[in-house]
């Protein structure tokens, strides 16, 4: 019977968790992070004006994720196609509290962002659990995640991936923007 009632629960976490995915339509919701700087950064007020690029990383899963790094560095590679698309790219690092800033200032210190970049720690899984992005197993944070919204805050590209490869190629999301 315990053994019933724990499948049956975390039956229900799953389809929780995969109804709260955002998809191509959807509203993006709104969230507030802290950059590594300690600045508010909020969604509403990055996307007022101009298309946003979502990215959520693994963040710290107890190591500094390969495909992250490569992630980030295409993406800063065609910066200044993000720039001419008037995109703005929102990077999400999401971890345990108690270590993330200084994993974070780690990661991040090989990458000169451009000025259209920003970089948001999440602490809690707030934005992560609040987009149903959690990856709730060892050595593991978030489900490598990327969004284009467009300039009414709707989802016009979602990519979200189960496994650490299977991110979305830099040239898709810019034909996304592209089409806005």
């Amino acid at each position: 019977m315990k053994l019933l009632f724990t499948i049956l629960l975390a039956s229900v976490s799953i389809l929780a968790t995969s109804q709260n995915k955002l998809k191509n339509g959807d509203q993006a919701k709104n969230f507030t992070l802290n950059s590594i700087k300690g600045e508010k950064i909020e969604l509403s007020e990055l996307n007022a004006n101009n298309p946003i690029v979502l990215i959520v990383l693994r963040g710290w899963p107890e190591y500094q994720c390969p495909a992250c790094s490569r992630q980030v560095g295409q993406y800063i590679a065609e910066a200044e196609k993000f720039q001419e698309l008037s995109a703005k790219v929102l990077l999400i690092y999401p971890g345990p509290s108690d270590v993330l800033q200084e994993k974070a200032k780690e990661f991040t210190e090989d990458f000169n962002f451009p000025d259209n970049f920003y970089f948001a720690l999440d602490s809690d899984y707030s934005m992560v659990n609040k987009y149903g992005l959690r990856w709730d197993a060892p050595k593991e944070t978030a489900y490598p995640s990327t969004f284009v919204i467009n300039k009414k805050g709707n989802v016009v590209y979602a990519k979200i991936s189960s496994t650490h490869g299977g991110r979305a190629n830099v040239e898709e999301v810019l034909e996304a923007l592209r089409e806005l």
